[in-house]
This record gives C-alpha cells, sequence and structure tokens, in this order.
C-alpha cells in the first residue's frame, strides 16, 4: 500500500505539465508574407536575445541536434525525443532541452515565434524543474507509433495551395515515463501522450525542419 501511495504522489507532483492555449493546425501553418526582417536581424516579433540563448551551442545540445534528413516520420521522431528525453540531474535547464529544436526551426522565420511557444508548453516552468531536481526526476518517452494522420490529406485539400509543398503532420504516441526519488524511496510513473509535429520537408527546404506543434494530448488523427 506504501508503495502505491509513493506512486501516487509522485503522479501529482511531477505528472502536470502546464499547457497555454494556442492553435496548431492547418490554419497556424498558413503560408504568410515573409517575416520583416527586425534592426537586430531577426525577423521581427522574435525575441533576438532568447534566439541567442537557446541557440548557444554546448556539448550537451550539440548531442541532441536533429538529424538532417528528408523523411518526416524519422525527423518527427527526433523532435520528439529531443523534447520528451530530459534529466534535471544534469545541471541542465529546460532551454537546454528545447535549443535542438529552436535551432532546427522554420529557416524563413515565419513560424518561429509559434514554436517557441509551443515548445515551453512540453516541458516543465523553471519552478517545476527546481522542484523535479530536488527529487531526482528524469524523463523518457517511449515511442509506439509515428505516423501521418488520416485527416491531413483532407487537411491539404482545404488549405488549397497555401501551404508550402512538403509540409507534413506526424502524430506520435508513446508512453512518457518518469523516475525520481521520493521520501528517500525510488518512484516511477508512466502514463500515455499524442501530439503532432508539423515539419517542412523537401521540396519547401533542403531537408526537414520543424514548423510548430500541436496542444500536447491533442493530436491529429
Amino acid at each position: 500500500m506504501l508503495d502505491i501511495t509513493r506512486r501516487q504522489v509522485l503522479l501529482i507532483l511531477v505528472g502536470v505539465l502546464a499547457v497555454s492555449t494556442m492553435v496548431a493546425g492547418v490554419y497556424g501553418l498558413v503560408r504568410q508574407p515573409a517575416a520583416r526582417p527586425a534592426a537586430n536581424g531577426h525577423p521581427a516579433g522574435i525575441d533576438a536575445e532568447a534566439i541567442e540563448v537557446e541557440s548557444d551551442e554546448s556539448p550537451a545540445q550539440e548531442d541532441r541536434s536533429l538529424p538532417r534528413t528528408s523523411d518526416p516520420i524519422t525527423y518527427a521522431r527526433a523532435v520528439a525525443t529531443s523534447l520528451f528525453n530530459w534529466d534535471t540531474t544534469a545541471g541542465l535547464l529546460p532551454v537546454d532541452y528545447t535549443a535542438a529544436v529552436l535551432a532546427d526551426t522554420d529557416p524563413s522565420g515565419e513560424e518561429t515565434p509559434g514554436l517557441l511557444t509551443d515548445v515551453a508548453t512540453y516541458l516543465p516552468s523553471i519552478e517545476q524543474w527546481l522542484d523535479l531536481a530536488t527529487m531526482n526526476v528524469t524523463q523518457t518517452l517511449s515511442i509506439e507509433q509515428a505516423f501521418v494522420p488520416h485527416s491531413w490529406a483532407a487537411a491539404l485539400e482545404q488549405a488549397r495551395g497555401h501551404l508550402r509543398p512538403g509540409t507534413t503532420a506526424v502524430t506520435i504516441t508513446g508512453t512518457r515515463h518518469r523516475e525520481g526519488i521520493w521520501e528517500g524511496e525510488p518512484a516511477e510513473t508512466s502514463y500515455p501522450v499524442a501530439f503532432t509535429v508539423f515539419v517542412a520537408c523537401p521540396p519547401a527546404f533542403e531537408r526537414c525542419h520543424v514548423l510548430r506543434l500541436s496542444q500536447l494530448d491533442n493530436p491529429l488523427k
């Protein structure tokens, strides 16, 4: 009975991530006029300091770099792994785990502001992260399926050519595992997750880049 209580308490403390309201889907990906560069050289509406922090490379970040591939399924799986596999005891912060994804965003800059918002909802806040670190929490993702959802064909038809050629939605389903220490004893919890990664691959670009993420647990089907 005591072991069950530990699992329940850990689930309450570390199982919830704040999810902000966002629009993710065809309408968030419709091609817009290219973002006007600001005086600092970054597209208008993007925090230059945030981009510089996120893209500042360290050995740990380089190890998490996304693959250079034209296969949307392979690429989306890598995005999912990069965002979901983390360790609060490694001396890194959430921005270190989102850096690889943000460094590989839409080269035109059109989707970058939205992606900045998206990835923030997939990892704990700084306050949550520090709390999790006191319990030595680590997280991994077991991917069960990665597929282009049936609804994507209809979405492309409704977009009537307003999406970049090569834009693809890949829905990921799997199980998120967390392990940590609660009251001096090992504890763990697992629960299902599902989401959609929107990517742009050839012929839009020479290789795949991440555009947006759906709301967590609200994927395209």
